[in-house]
């Protein structure tokens, strides 16, 4: 079940991705910065149809081969399901969570039928042409379904969606300390789901991210908080690590984490930073995640309001900088948490002993990330390949935002030192046959290297 719900998750990234197009579209056309009412228009426009950008999204993620008739699926599922619903009761607003449904039901149905042989009659609609049409025909009895199960079901998630966002300094603390503790198994993105896309309501937009767009002067307490984290307190808990470094090893650390240090400042994306201490010592990453929940409920006090298209890097901060509320105060907060993150870190590293990058008893270091250059790639997917026991032992493989995803035939044979000192930020097992390798921002480009090495 935890394996299918980080399926999910992973699938969840593809129209994730498709957020900082939009928040920067819809902001840049606003009258504060260009004026371009066109411009607003269309970034409002990727928002206004997140629904069907998710169903179309995740059934191509959770489809085996991205094939694009997943996603023809995944929208026919959607239109068919969520209208079908509405003729039954009208009341009813599936939303984002149409979307999701619609996107794994046609994702799963494609990888069960898309290479189905029909009779030679039929054969035309064989194949991946047969996936839309059992998509529509499972969705109209799903439609039947809901329309009679789904308005309780609407009621209780919008009760529950108050009653988080009407927590106040605990409703977001709690949030901010779970979205931290579940990224090691890749679960944060479910919860994200809910809280940026679904929970509340204002002017036809739902969740965080779409009403603190819309100008909903409640939105954007949810998100606010991540900014000093993110800016702030990682990296500097990145230079904790470094000063805390061994003698001789301190320069060979720095670079590569000053250069993750700066992704988080900058994007937002902090899991190659998290995971080069994660596992080294779970104590510091407990406190990481126990300092986020205590960074969203100071913004709460403070009635700090502000909010990110895609993470709360220094990117996002300037952007929708003109629609936050006191987000100086914000940079406050955030020099102060990065105060708090350095000595913390930097005396329970100490005191303890605890081996973060550089102190390690095995000789591994963090590497720099690679910086464009193909060979470069093609020379980390060769390490990694022989690191995992070789091509005969991956059976599986995939990627979300910074990590490969593995099935592996035999865990024994994987050599988790050797992928850390090849650059891999991190190594987690979430079962005996599933791994996870933090690589970086470039995952991308590793795991099509891999790949061409596999074929």
């Amino acid at each position: 079940m935890i394996n299918f719900i980080q399926r999910i998750g992973k699938a969840l990234m593809l129209p994730v991705a498709a957020l900082p197009a939009a928040a920067l579209l819809l902001r840049l056309g606003q009258d504060d910065l260009l004026g371009i009412p066109f411009m607003a228009a269309a970034g409002n426009a990727i928002f206004a149809n997140l629904a069907l950008i998710f169903a179309i999204g995740v059934a191509i993620g959770l489809s085996k081969d991205g094939n694009g008739a997943a996603a023809l699926a995944g929208a026919i599922g959607y239109f068919v399901l969520t209208e079908g619903a509405k003729a039954i009761d009208g009341d009813i607003d599936m939303s984002i969570l149409g979307g999701i449904l619609s996107g794994v039901i046609a994702g799963l149905l494609y990888n069960r039928f898309y290479d189905i042989k029909l009779p030679e009659w039929l054969g035309f609609f064989g194949g991946r042409r047969f996936v839309p049409i059992v998509t529509g025909a499972v969705m109209v009895a799903l439609a039947g379904i809901f329309g009679f199960v789904w308005p309780p079901i609407q009621e209780g998630i919008n009760s529950l969606g108050e009653w988080i966002i009407d927590a106040g300094a605990l409703g977001v603390g709690v949030y901010g300390f779970l979205n931290r503790i579940l990224i090691p198994v890749g679960l944060h993105h479910v919860i994200n789901a809910l809280i940026w896309f679904v929970f509340g309501e204002y002017e036809g937009a739902t969740g965080e991210i779409g009403r603190f767009f819309a100008g909903d002067p409640t939105a954007g307490f949810f998100m606010a908080g991540f900014f000093p984290i993110m800016m702030f307190g990682l990296p500097a808990a990145a230079f904790a690590m470094i000063a805390a470094a061994k003698k001789g090893r301190k320069k060979a650390i720095a670079g590569g984490m000053i250069g993750i240090a700066l992704t988080s400042f900058l994007t937002g994306i902090t899991e190659p930073l998290e995971f080069s201490f994660m596992f080294l010592s779970p104590l510091l990453y407990v406190v990481h995640a126990l300092l986020t929940g205590l960074s969203m409920m100071v913004s709460f006090w403070l009635d700090i309001r502000h909010g990110f298209g895609f993470s709360a890097g220094a990117l996002d901060y300037l952007l929708n900088f003109g629609i936050a509320e006191k987000p100086l105060l914000l940079l406050v907060q955030g020099l102060v948490f990065g105060a708090i993150y350095f000595f913390i870190f930097y005396f329970l590293i100490v005191k303890l002993n605890l081996k973060t990058p550089g102190r390690e008893d095995v000789d591994t270091m963090v590497e720099e990330s690679p910086r464009g250059n193909g060979d470069q790639y093609q020379q980390m997917a060769t390490h990694f390949i022989k690191d995992l026991g070789g091509k005969e032992n991956i059976r599986s493989m995939d990627y979300c935002a910074t990590r490969l995803r593995l099935q592996m035939e035999d865990m024994e044979k994987v050599d988790e030192e050797a992928l850390k000192s090849h650059g891999a930020k991190g190594v987690f097992k979430t079962s005996q046959k599933n791994l996870q390798v933090i690589v970086g921002t470039h995952v991308e480009f590793v795991a099509d290297a891999m790949r061409e090495h596999n074929e």
